[in-house]
């Protein structure tokens, strides 16, 4: 409970010094603008840290009530992972044609003045994953011009380099490689998904372990 509850407040930490320092870095997604890094993270973290502000201040005062809203919590959000993990599998396709078609939406506004976040955030992937657009750099045509990418895209980067340059670049596309990084560190990220999930049912083991004990002891909790 400790351990989660410092653990979010890290996250939220990290997430207001994303959303102050990186504030212009946006979403890729024109759908879900609210939906950057920052926020993510503030959100994940706030939802650790109340959770674990639950179960720490039940446990130290030995109160059913915040006890039984800990359990109910963890149980809230176990059965949300668990329904949207279901829901992915089943839907697997649509989900990947709609991200797919939401990204390239999404490119129409790398040059816009009030997304400046979009362009870094495409230039900074496009760089790291050494790939070029959503599905290959012929994305970019209908954005910047025919035969025109970012800078970026070309596997070796200088200055207007992606101007009228259809050899040296990243012939992949983004979220083929996004797809292909997932794939490699799939145990990786089944391992921590594990590891989360043995915590949450510990964590609601814990607490109504306490809360009988509370309860055959005959412990009144405060209002």
């Amino acid at each position: 409970m400790v351990l989660s509850q410092l653990c979010g407040c890290g996250l939220l930490g990290v997430g207001i010094w994303l959303s102050v320092s990186q504030g212009n870095f946006a979403t890729f997604s024109p759908s879900f603008p609210s939906l950057s890094a920052a926020n993510l993270v503030i959100a994940i973290g706030t939802i650790i840290m109340v959770t674990g502000f639950l179960g720490c201040l039940g446990a130290i005062k030995e109160n059913k009530c915040l006890l039984l809203s800990f359990f109910i919590v963890l149980l809230i959000i176990l059965l949300a992972e668990l329904i949207l993990l279901i829901l992915f599998f089943v839907y697997m396709d649509k989900i990947s044609d709609s991200a797919k078609k939401d990204l390239k939406e999404g490119l129409m506004l790398y040059n816009t003045d009030d997304n400046v976040g979009l362009k870094n955030a495409w230039n900074i992937i496009q760089a790291e994953m050494q790939c070029c657009g959503v599905n290959n750099f012929t994305d970019w045509y209908p954005v910047l011009g025919e035969n025109t990418v970012p800078d970026r895209c070309c596997t070796e980067n200088s200055q207007g380099c992606g101007r009228n340059s259809t050899n040296l670049l990243w012939k992949t596309g983004c979220y083929e490689k996004v797809m292909m990084w997932f794939d490699d560190n799939k145990h990786v990220l089944g391992t921590v998904g594990m590891c989360i999930l043995i915590m949450q049912i510990l964590g609601m083991a814990f607490s109504m372990t306490l809360f009988q004990q509370i309860h055959r002891t005959g412990k009144k909790y405060d209002a």
